[in-house]
């Protein structure tokens, strides 16, 4: 019985250390007194606290501010941005990308690379490895990489490192966790914790996480345009996964009956219509993705009537599967993000007047619509910030569960 107590004690310290970052990424310049106030600790606890989490990198103080009022003045407090880092990737259909970030989501270092030749998954996953030391090696010594994000494309089951399917990679029941900690064993990486999710729901845990508006957006749905189509929801500050961790697939939805082939095997589905694929000319598949958009890009330049009946088809398509996600989840906000976003207005303004007329026919107010704030860098920044989330919202064991005191700031934001 003592020693579960000594044990509660010690998660219920976690916890609350992790609620004052957790503060702190939101509300940057609190002082201790406003962080005790904030999360109901006393002061002196959120003194001792703070005074760990400034040693090991989490926090530092800035100049004191003035407040006209006698006596000492508050410390404003914020998140280190050099010393603990986070390091996040995006497993794309041609390639990988990784950035290395703080802790609020400030790019430090980041690196891209092709697979070239490298056709098995195994293969592949070594060419991550060898992209996630390389930004490694960009970083000063004293840097200290605390978890890993990785955003894959196809449902995953988190808990257990597993991506269920990416049909436009062909991967299928892979064991990607395990099969990433292999090729990091002996390396400068082989200790940081891993943290996989879906490329689509890392993207959104980014919008929430690193770039939080005044007002909370929530529900917050955010739509990834690539070679595949699939989407990250995030409800009452939790990424909706699904029993088996394929909530967001919404390439998938049927959009038009009998309509193109899809990755997937059937017809009609929304990444049929919307996706690169969708735009593509007779050979162009054997081009990358870069290459492939680059093409359509041109020839929107050049004013190619078929390509711009294209364009504009697949942004009205993406206008009616804005419409259905809309009606089902009541967003406050969807947020756009992919490399098709990249080719502009020639897509994207069919997409915003088709989701109007369906509001303004409805009587409705039209739904926010926004493009996301790290462009290229959305996954893998995404990424990143899953590991964040993670890290700062600790799970805590059934059976140490503390009795005395409740976790602090654990009623609204639980883990994704």
């Amino acid at each position: 019985m003592h020693s579960d107590g000594g044990s509660s004690q010690q998660w219920l310290k976690v916890l609350n250390r992790m609620a004052l970052v957790r503060q702190l990424c939101a509300r940057p310049g609190l002082s201790r007194a406003d962080l005790a106030q904030e999360v109901g600790l006393t002061k002196s606890t959120v003194s001792s606290l703070t005074r760990e989490l400034i040693a090991e990198g989490w926090l530092m103080e800035s100049s004191v501010v003035a407040t006209g009022d006698l006596g000492r003045r508050p410390t404003p407090l914020f998140i280190d941005p050099q010393r603990l880092l986070l390091l996040g990737a995006d497993v794309g259909i041609d390639g990988v990308r990784v950035v290395a970030t703080s802790l609020t989501g400030h790019i430090h270092a980041r690196a891209v690379q092709a697979y070239g030749n490298s056709r098995s998954a195994e293969a592949r996953l070594g060419v991550l490895a060898s992209v996630l030391l390389k930004v490694r090696a960009q970083l000063t010594p004293d840097q200290d990489l605390i978890g890993i994000g990785v955003g894959l494309p196809g449902g995953v089951d988190e808990a257990r490192g597993l991506l269920h399917m990416a049909p436009n990679l062909g991967w299928r029941d892979l064991p990607v966790g395990t099969l990433l900690a292999e090729r990091l064993a002996g390396t400068a990486l082989a200790d940081v914790p891993l943290h996989l999710q879906n490329e689509a729901d890392v993207a959104a845990i980014g919008e929430r996480e690193f770039h939080a508006p005044e007002q909370p957006q929530d529900p917050l749905l955010y739509v990834s345009i690539n070679q595949g189509l699939g989407a990250g929801v995030i409800v009452g500050d939790r990424l909706l996964t699904g029993s088996r961790g394929f909530a967001g697939e919404v390439g998938h939805m049927v959009l038009q009956i009998d309509g193109p082939l899809c990755s997937c095997g059937r017809r009609g589905c929304a990444e049929a219509l919307i996706s690169l694929r969708a735009l593509l000319r007779p050979g162009d598949e054997e081009e990358t993705a870069a290459q492939a958009l680059a093409g359509v890009r041109q020839r929107l330049l050049d004013k190619d009537r078929s390509t711009v009946r294209s364009v504009t088809a697949a942004g009205r398509a993406l206008g009616v599967l804005l419409q259905n996600l809309a009606t089902a989840y009541d967003p406050a906000c969807i947020v756009l993000g992919g490399a098709v976003v990249e080719l502009g207005d020639a897509f994207l303004t069919p997409a915003r007047e088709t989701l109007n007329d369906y509001a303004s026919a409805a009587g409705m107010p039209p739904t926010q619509l926004r493009i996301s704030h790290f462009g290229p860098d959305a996954v893998a920044v995404g990424a990143a910030a899953l590991a964040r989330y993670r890290i700062t919202r600790p799970r805590l064991p059934q059976a140490s569960t503390p009795r005395a005191q409740p976790a602090p700031d654990t009623t609204t934001e639980e883990s994704f």
